[in-house]
């Protein structure tokens, strides 16, 4: 039978992050060859040239902002209460 010896200086001290999770809607739509992602409440657009890909891009920025951010300009760009819904329009 073995035993190993672990020695101190295997371990490295690291700065314990906290993960929080947040939802956010994320809108997509075509344009022209690719996807636009937008998330209204916060006012974050990314690309992609699928939808896939235009999501993936619009987490990155928003964590991104969400990082970098100061908690004033989040307050100030975040949208609490975001409605979708249908509306009928007449034309003519």
């Amino acid at each position: 039978m073995m035993i190993g010896v672990v020695r101190k200086e295997h371990f490295s001290l690291t700065r314990c992050v906290i993960m929080k999770s947040h939802q956010f809607m994320a809108f997509i739509e075509r344009e022209d060859d690719g996807f636009v992602a937008l998330c209204p409440e916060l006012d974050v657009a990314s690309q992609g040239g699928t939808v896939e890909e235009a999501k993936a891009n619009l987490v990155e920025a928003v964590e991104l902002f969400l990082e970098t951010a100061s908690p004033s300009e989040v307050e100030s760009r975040l949208h609490g209460e975001v409605f979708v819904t249908r509306m009928e329009v007449t034309v003519g």
